[in-house]
Parts: structure tokens; C-alpha cells; sequence
């Protein structure tokens, strides 16, 4: 059986759609139709404010026509259809949608003053059409406008009808059960009408203000604010406030912007970019915008409440995008803005960013996190934003002054200029890889110009404050010039050394870019010159020449155009062949650049990160990244910023990674942690040790792979093992400490060097080894030649005949390992005696690390002695007297190719500790072989005679 309250909402159903039917055929029609079209904008907006306001009637008629038809089908069959079939309760919120779209709409024609506006175009009309608006409504008077009559006409039966609805729906929650089944949507129903009534009243006021305040203002600043959904929400004429520093004489809040009206300009700010500063002093209150932030003082604290509540409700609603439902501000708790948002703005303020747009994240009226800079000029920065500044990773490009050319740069910020490690690609087709600080290039990169460039030019080294000072390298492709140095402001100043794709080599000291004072040069012959030089190299003035044959000319030297160099002086061809370390294996630089404080620009990097405790956010920007450097890349600047590893993962990987340094600490378990750091691009040490690759090729690869580099080279290796054994103590010390536990204490100077040669030499220096074992090569290339001459020689030997040759005692001989075919004498096998000695030795090609390389002789050396043992039929212990003889047979059957580049990069390297022992001893009696190998009793001939055999 249904409800008393059942049946009144089914008459208030009907009562209001017939009139919405109505309003719709007498007012709205009338208003817009056969009306003449309008040329001035503000005709056209009235217009179509009374057309969507016809439709949103339309619906709502449609929507209570559906209401009605439940009511009726609920009474006539009230035991087969619940009271949950109804439309105001099965559909309560798709109700309520409908009618703020109409209340929405309505308020914007009263906004605007559309009702009259349209009835002052057809105003006779509307005289005659009185007595029908008085049958719509009560109160309308023949002598009020039509306009206003218009607006009741409407307003009237909205507010009824929502208020009955409210009376009724009470009545029927009151009425029914606790435990009835649809008491649920009935409660949910009248929450929502009830909201409604509160929010229509609310919204019916504020268009009412938003229409008087149009009225009053002067045109200059309703032209610029008004518009039709715009709404005013306090006004300071109402509660008065003023603001500071900015003194305006009027503040208007809307539900969009925050209004300051400061004689005939007009101040406007978004609200979804308003912060209200949580801290008040007294009656005032602090906001924050992007460019501007003031004080709003009351004079009394309910003001100062009143204009910090609705302003703080307002940014809430801006946020939200739509109209605040049920009621603004309402609740127990009143809404707070969020502090972070994401937003786009104009910067209008004269300065860096001005006419930039920025979209990202904000916090507190500054962009804060993820977000995108771009000037009118083409000028754009995608990144990371703090406190308003670039910090961070981000990519910036920077147009050029001609088509289609900009400068790239990926690089860290801090504060707003670039700061740490950096990748930048310049429209001039230059690359540069380094570190900066506060927007210039400083400390350690790499400038570098592309294919594409006219000239090849490279510089490796340190910078200071955008120029090249301290120890740098440079390739000119152009001159065929390879410096290696010091720098100041940009020019070469201080000792350096000069090497041309020539060969030649020059040591002197520059000033200014210019070569000054007494300096060394040394030919490709290996003629040493000594004196003064001019800029192409010149010898000029006094000077001396050692050639290689040991003449020497001293005197005063010159130039001329097309007569080369002429001197005047004393030739002296009586002198002895000079000492090879003077000439061709004198070695350049040495003492010239200590060679621990030619890097600092690598170390110091590492260090700082050590020193800040390993922050993974601090990782790329102290010790480098990798990003791609191809140009179509530019065009995606957020791809990159998204595809690089997030702070988060960072320091997540820092963790895993100090982690795993602790559990593999111990030296059974630490070369093989050490070798998979240093093998990682990702690991700190990783990215240490390739840094440090890059300097080494470009100090000492292609014009810088000259032999009087070699002594510099070796040095800076060493140098480079014994830092990066340093980089994982402190990597070490970082990891105990994030632990709680103790630090260790720190190595004395033995152990130290102890692990240096001892483990992390022999890891690094397959890193460096291309280079380094090139400079031995040439350094010791005559030695070789004459090696690989005698060893040829002695390969024409059958294997007895050079046992006899080399004195190796008869005894020793092992023949029994001869296998003779039919017909076939001793005097004639080749290369079977000490096989397996032999092939032991030639694997000392097969390794980088000098360590193994020892082992390898050491075990070439047991096979020696096994083989004697086995010939002998009983152990035997080699003296040095045999032991030559059959170590020399060996190598000149390994025919180990530069033999002498070997044995030199073994002694070099190796570690100190193995000095005076088997290791050394062994090492001594190879070089013995090879020095005998070169003398010139081994490169005669064997004659027939000797062999035994024709040749």
C-alpha cells in the first residue's frame, strides 16, 4: 500500500512539470526565438546563455516526466512495484545532476542579465505578455520590469519545488521502519535534496552579488572580469581588508581568481595557484603566488577569519575544477588545499623567466618537482624544479642565432645553473663531457668536436670557471699536434710536452700559448736538439744537437724562408755513441706533472661523493651518466628525463651495492667483488675506472702513442690502481658506517701499497693495457727487431744442433722425446724438444696481469726441470750455469713475438714484493736470454757444416 507522501510528490510531480512546460513554451521560447541576430558580442553571448538554458529546462522536464511515470506505475500496482522502483530514489544523484545543470544555467542569464536583455529587444511584447507571467507566479507587480519579472518567473517555481521535495522525503524516512528495505535510498535522498536546497540557495545569492557587482564597476575591469560563470564569493567592501605590499583600494575573491583593483589596473590570480600560508599573525594572513606573495590585514580577527576561511575554501574549489557540492566549505573539518600541485603559468614579471611558461609541479606558489620551462624564443628546460630554480637533471635547449642549429645541454642543476657532471651538444658541432659550476665548466671534461666539424679538435682535462687551467691534453687535428700539459685561461702556460703526428717531440715550458725558454726536442731519428724553439718548432739561437751517431753540433741556429735551418758552430764527430736513456729512450714529463695531482678533476668528484655519504640522488651528477647523444633525441626531452633511473632506484641500487661490499670483504671472496664493480658501468668504481680509461686513450692513444710517453704512462697506471683501491676503502667506510658498526683503521703505507700491486694493479690494468703495451712496443722496437732477427736465425737450427749450439750439455738432452720416422736422423727433428716447456711459455702472451704472467714463467721453468728429471731417471735441481743454456733454447723456440715489451711492462709492473725472489730470479734469467738472443754471434747463419743438411 503506498504512502500518504507517496501520493504528494506524485501532485508535486505533476504541478511541476506542467509548469516547467510552461515556462519553457511561454518564457524561454519567446525569449530566443524569431529574436533577430545580434552583432555586437555581448547580443550573441546573451543569446546563447538562453539557449543552453533551454535545453537544461528541457532535461529537467524530461527527467520529472521519468519521475512521474514511476509515481504513477508505483500507485497503481503498489504490491508488484516497490518503493525502490522510484526515481527519486533508485536515480537520486542523476536528479540531482540534472538540476545543478539548470541552476547552473539559470544563474548565468541572471549573471549576465539575460532575461533583460532579450525582453528590452522585444519589449512590447512582453507588456503584453504581463498578465500570462502573473499566472506563473504570485508577487509579480504590474509596475516591475519585465526583466525582473522574467527572473521570478523562473527562480519561483525552482525553489518550491526543491523545498517540497525536501518536506516530503523527511516525512517519508520518519514514517518508515528502521529495517525497511529501501530505507537506505531513501536516506541517501534526502541528504542529496537536502544539499541541493542549500547549495541552489547559496548559488541563487552569489549570482545576485555577481550581478549587482557588474553593475557598479567602472568598464575597464568588468570588461576584463566578467564572465558568465564567474562568481564573487566576498568582496572587501563587505568585510573590509587591505593588502600588502601591494595596497590595493578593492579586493574581489571569485570562485575562479583573486581579484586586486589598484586605480585602473587590474591584478588577477589564478586561484589554483593561490597558497594561503597556514601561519597567521594576528589579523593577518599570508599568500603566495608565483610572482608575488602579500599580506591581507583585517581589523579584527573575524575578518581576518572570514577572508582566510573563504579564500582557502575558494583555491579547494578551483582545484576540484567544478563547483563546490554541497556547500562551500561545509563538513566538520573544513578542506585544506594541497601544498603540491600541477599547473601551467605565464610568467609575467620582468626577469629570466619572463613571457616563459612553466608546466609541472608546484609547491608553495614555486615550481617544485617535474615540470617544463619555455620562453617565446624556443628556449625550453624539461627537468626537475626546486623552490623555482632549476635542480636536478634536465635537459635544456637554447636556439641559435642561425636555422635548425641549438645548444643541448643534459646536465645536473643546482639552484638554477648547471652544476656536477653534464653532457652538452652546442649548435657549433662541439661536445662537451664534464663537470660544472654555477653554469661554467669546471673541473674535470672533455671538449670534443663532432665529425661533422671542419677541424678535429679534442680537449681532455681540467677546467676553471668556463676555461682550460691546469693539467689538460689537447689533439689538434688541424696542426697534427698532441700537447699534454698545463693550462691557464684558456692557454697553454706552464711545462708541457708536444708531440706531431710527425714523431717529433718537444718539452719545454709555454707562456701565454707561446713556447719560451730552453726546452728539448727530440726527432723521429732520435736526434736530441736542446735550445730555444719557435712555435713550428724551430731550433733558433743557441742551442746543441746530439744525432744518433753521437756526433754533436753546438752553436747559434736560424731560419730562413725556403733555406731551412742554417747554424753557425763547431761539429764534434769524435764523441761516443750516446747513452740510449738520453736519446731514444729518454723519457718526457716525468717530474714535470706529479703525477698524483694530474687527475684531481676525476679523484675530487669520487671524493666529495664519499665524503656526502654516497646519496644515490647525488650519484650521475658526481660521478657521471650516460644519455644518448644523437640529435633526434633533442626532440623528446621528456623521453630522456623519464628513461634515466629515478632518485629512488638510485638509492635503492646504493644500498644493494654497500651491501654487497660488506659481505664480500674478506680476501678470499674481495678480487672477485672488485672485478664485477669494476666490470659495472653502473658501480661507482665502474664509473671511476672508465673515466679514468678515457683520459689515459686520450693522453696516450693516436698522435699521444709515442714512445718517449712510455715512463709517464706506467706511472699514471699505477697512480690510477692505487686511487681506485683508495675509492673502495672509502666506499667501504661509508657502508660500515651506514651499519652502526666501526670503521676500520686506516692501512699503513705497506699494506696499503701491498693491495694496491697485489689486487687492484692486476684488475685495472686491462683497462689501460692497449695503450700502455703500445708505448713499450715502440720504446723497445730496435731491441725487438734485433730479437726477432735472431731468433730467426736460430729456428733454422734442427733441435740437436741448437742443444750443441747453446752449450746444453749432452746429458740434458732429451732424445728419448725424438720420434724418428723410417730413414729419419736426430740432426734432423725440429721443435720437439722441450715441447712442453715451450708451449707453457708462449702463453705468457695469453694475459694481461703481470702475476700470471710470472706464474707462467714459473711454470715453464717446472717444466724445464721435470724434463731434465725425466732424462735424468731422478730429480735434479737446475743450477743457473745449466739453466740458461735450456731456458734460451725455450724462448728462441716459443719465438715469443717483442719479447722485450714483455719482459719490460713485467718488471715495471709487478709487484714489489716478489723483488729478490723465485719470481725475480726467474725474470732475470728471461732477460739474460733475451739480451743474448739480440748479440751478434746469434744472427750468423748456420752453415752446412753446422746442420748437417743442404740449405
Amino acid at each position: 500500500m503506498c504512502s500518504p507522501e507517496e501520493a504528494a510528490l506524485l501532485r508535486l510531480e505533476e504541478v511541476f512539470s506542467a509548469t516547467l512546460a510552461r515556462i519553457n513554451s511561454r518564457v524561454l521560447q519567446p525569449l530566443f526565438t524569431d529574436a533577430p541576430e545580434s552583432s555586437d558580442p555581448e547580443g550573441r553571448e546573451c543569446l546563447q546563455l538562453l539557449q543552453q538554458l533551454h535545453r537544461s529546462s528541457q532535461q529537467l522536464w524530461e527527467v520529472t516526466e521519468d519521475s512521474l511515470r514511476s509515481l504513477r506505475e508505483r500507485l497503481c500496482h503498489p504490491d508488484t512495484i516497490g518503493l525502490e522502483s522510484l526515481l527519486l530514489l533508485r536515480c537520486a544523484d542523476h536528479v540531482l545532476q540534472v538540476h545543478m545543470e539548470y541552476i547552473e544555467s539559470y544563474t548565468n542569464c541572471v549573471v549576465m542579465q539575460a532575461f533583460q536583455k532579450a525582453a528590452k529587444r522585444r519589449s512590447d511584447y512582453w507588456r503584453r505578455q504581463r498578465k500570462a507571467l502573473r499566472q506563473l507566479l504570485w508577487g509579480v507587480s504590474s509596475e516591475g520590469s519585465v526583466g525582473t519579472a522574467l527572473v521570478q518567473a523562473l527562480r519561483q517555481p525552482l525553489t518550491h519545488h526543491v523545498q517540497q521535495y525536501m518536506l516530503l522525503l523527511l516525512s517519508l524516512r520518519d514514517t518508515m521502519g528502521e529495517h525497511h528495505p529501501t530505507q537506505e535510498l531513501v536516506v541517501h535522498a534526502t541528504t542529496v535534496f537536502g544539499n541541493l536546497q542549500s547549495f541552489l540557495r547559496q548559488a541563487l545569492d552569489q549570482a545576485v552579488a555577481t550581478q549587482v557587482l557588474w553593475r557598479t564597476l567602472s568598464s575597464r575591469p568588468r570588461d576584463t572580469l566578467c564572465t558568465p560563470a564567474r562568481r564573487l564569493l566576498q568582496d572587501s567592501q563587505d568585510v573590509p581588508v587591505t593588502v600588502t605590499p601591494l595596497r590595493a583600494e578593492r579586493v574581489l575573491l571569485f570562485d575562479d581568481v583573486l581579484v586586486l583593483l589598484q586605480g585602473h589596473n587590474v591584478h588577477t590570480f589564478d586561484l589554483k595557484l593561490v597558497w594561503v600560508d597556514s601561519e597567521q599573525d594576528g589579523c593577518m594572513f599570508h599568500l603566495l603566488t608565483p610572482e608575488e606573495e602579500f599580506f591581507f590585514c583585517s581589523k579584527d580577527p573575524q575578518g581576518q577569519v572570514v577572508w582566510q576561511w573563504k579564500v582557502t575554501q575558494a583555491v579547494c574549489q578551483a582545484l576540484r575544477g567544478k563547483k563546490d557540492f554541497p556547500l562551500l566549505g561545509a563538513g566538520l573539518e573544513p578542506s585544506k588545499p594541497p601544498v603540491c600541485r600541477s599547473m601551467a603559468y605565464t610568467f609575467l614579471a620582468e626577469g629570466r623567466l619572463c613571457q616563459a611558461t612553466y608546466e609541472g609541479e608546484w609547491c608553495q606558489g614555486r615550481p617544485h618537482g617535474k615540470g617544463t620551462l619555455k620562453w617565446p624564443d624556443g628556449r625550453n628546460h624539461v627537468g626537475n624544479f626546486c623552490q623555482g630554480l632549476e635542480h636536478g637533471f634536465g635537459i635544456c635547449l637554447v636556439p641559435q642565432a642561425s636555422e635548425d642549429k641549438f645548444d643541448c645541454y643534459k646536465c645536473h642543476w643546482r639552484e638554477g645553473s648547471m652544476c656536477g657532471y653534464g653532457i652538452c651538444e652546442y649548435g657549433t658541432d662541439e661536445v662537451y663531457k664534464g663537470y660544472f659550476q654555477e653554469g661554467l665548466r669546471h673541473g674535470f671534461g672533455v671538449l670534443e668536436s663532432t665529425l661533422q666539424a671542419p677541424q678535429h679538435c679534442k680537449y681532455t682535462g681540467h677546467w676553471v670557471r668556463g676555461q682550460r687551467s691546469g693539467y689538460g691534453i689537447e689533439e689538434d687535428g688541424d696542426r697534427g699536434e698532441h700537447y699534454i700539459g698545463m693550462w691557464q685561461a684558456d692557454q697553454r702556460h706552464g711545462p708541457g710536452v708536444m708531440v706531431t703526428q710527425a714523431g717529433v717531440c718537444y718539452q719545454g715550458t709555454f707562456q701565454a700559448d707561446k713556447i719560451v725558454g730552453p726546452g728539448i726536442l727530440l726527432s723521429e731519428d732520435d736526434s736530441l736538439y736542446e735550445g730555444t724553439f719557435t712555435r713550428d718548432l724551430t731550433l733558433m739561437g743557441k742551442g746543441k744537437v746530439t744525432f744518433p751517431n753521437g756526433f754533436i753540433l753546438e752553436g747559434s741556429f736560424g731560419s730562413g724562408t725556403g733555406r731551412g735551418l742554417h747554424t753557425q758552430g763547431v761539429l764534434d764527430t769524435a764523441a761516443l755513441p750516446p747513452d740510449p736513456s738520453i736519446t731514444c729512450k729518454r723519457q718526457l714529463g716525468l717530474g714535470a706533472f706529479p703525477v698524483e695531482s694530474r687527475w684531481q678533476g676525476v679523484y675530487g668528484p669520487f671524493r666529495d661523493f664519499l665524503c656526502a655519504g654516497c646519496p644515490g640522488d647525488l650519484q650521475e651528477a658526481l660521478l657521471g651518466f650516460h644519455v644518448q647523444t644523437s640529435r633526434e633525441l633533442r626532440k623528446s626531452q621528456e623521453y630522456l628525463c623519464c628513461e634515466r633511473t629515478q632518485p629512488d632506484d638510485s638509492a635503492g641500487r646504493m644500498e644493494d651495492i654497500l651491501e654487497e661490499l660488506l659481505q664480500h670483504r674478506d680476501p678470499e671472496a674481495l678480487p672477485q667483488c672488485l672485478s664485477k664493480a669494476l666490470s659495472n658501468s653502473l658501480h661507482p668504481l665502474g664509473k671511476l675506472l672508465r673515466t679514468l680509461m678515457l683520459t689515459f686513450q686520450a693522453t696516450y692513444a693516436g698522435i699521444g702513442a709515442n714512445k718517449h710517453l712510455q715512463g709517464l704512462a706506467q706511472e699514471e697506471v699505477k697512480q690510477h690502481a692505487q686511487e681506485l683501491w683508495a675509492a673502495y676503502r672509502g666506499l667501504l667506510q661509508v657502508a660500515l658506517e651506514r651499519k652502526g658498526q666501526v670503521p676500520e683503521e686506516e692501512e699503513d703505507p705497506e699494506t696499503r701499497d701491498r693491495q694496491v700491486h697485489g689486487l687492484m694493479l692486476p684488475l685495472v690494468l686491462p683497462s689501460f693495457y692497449s695503450e700502455l703495451f703500445t708505448l713499450y712496443l715502440l720504446l723497445h722496437e730496435r731491441e725487438d727487431s734485433l730479437y726477432s732477427q735472431g731468433i730467426t736465425n736460430l729456428s733454422l737450427f734442427p733441435d740437436t744442433k741448437l742443444l750443441e749450439f747453446l752449450d746444453v750439455q749432452k746429458h740434458l738432452w732429451p732424445l728419448k722425446d725424438l720420434t724418428l720416422t723410417t730413414n729419419q736422423r736426430h740432426s734432423l727433428v725440429r721443435d720437439k724438444c722441450f715441447l712442453s716447456a715451450t708451449e707453457c711459455l708462449q702463453k705468457v702472451i695469453s694475459t694481461m696481469d703481470p702475476r700470471e704472467k710470472l706464474e707462467v714463467l714459473e711454470r715453464t721453468y717446472g717444466e724445464i726441470e721435470a724434463t731434465v728429471s725425466r732424462v735424468l731417471g731422478q730429480e735434479h735441481k737446475l743450477p743457473m750455469d745449466d739453466l740458461l743454456p735450456l731456458l734460451l733454447y725455450v724462448v728462441s723456440r716459443a719465438r715469443i713475438q717483442h719479447l722485450g715489451a714483455e719482459i719490460h711492462l713485467i718488471r715495471d709492473m709487478m709487484d714489489p714484493i716478489h723483488t729478490g725472489g723465485l719470481y725475480d730470479f726467474l725474470l732475470t734469467a728471461l732477460e739474460s736470454c733475451y739480451e743474448h738472443i739480440q748479440k751478434e754471434d746469434m744472427h750468423r747463419l748456420p752453415s752446412r757444416r753446422d746442420s748437417g743438411e743442404p740449405w
